[in-house]
């Protein structure tokens, strides 16, 4: 019987974990996305377990987002919510090598039109 208790609480779990949450506004973040805590962020006060150990585990150095996933042992999609939460209160800072800002309302045609003259560019050289 407890087994199953144990099966059903991993189960709802994630979906505990993000208060419901699916995406976020950083929901995109690449696996090698690095983690960084910013000062003052270890002796906050008031975070969840999950939110507290990822400030723990990035404490010690630069720390990806799939190692995060790992040690947490939550699902990738779980971690990127809460690095974006904890990004959003500036407890961390996420370096990329691409940009994590949220789309600006740019409309998918235009952005294909200049992925387009990027490369209509580089086949020119």
């Amino acid at each position: 019987m407890s087994e199953h208790v144990e099966y059903e609480a991993r189960t709802v779990r994630p979906y505990a974990v993000t208060g419901g949450r699916v995406r976020s506004a950083r929901s995109d973040l690449p696996l090698e996305a690095l983690v960084e805590v910013m000062p003052g962020a270890v002796a906050s006060t008031g975070l969840t377990p999950e939110k507290r150990a990822i400030i723990q585990h990035a404490s010690a150095g630069y720390i990806s987002v799939a190692e995060l996933s790992a040690l947490l042992h939550l699902p990738l999609g779980v971690i990127r919510i809460l690095v974006s939460d904890l990004t959003d209160a500036n407890f961390v800072r996420v370096h990329t090598s691409q940009p994590v800002e949220v789309n600006t309302g740019e409309s998918p045609a235009l952005s294909l039109s200049v992925l387009e003259s990027v490369l209509n560019g580089i086949s020119a050289l």
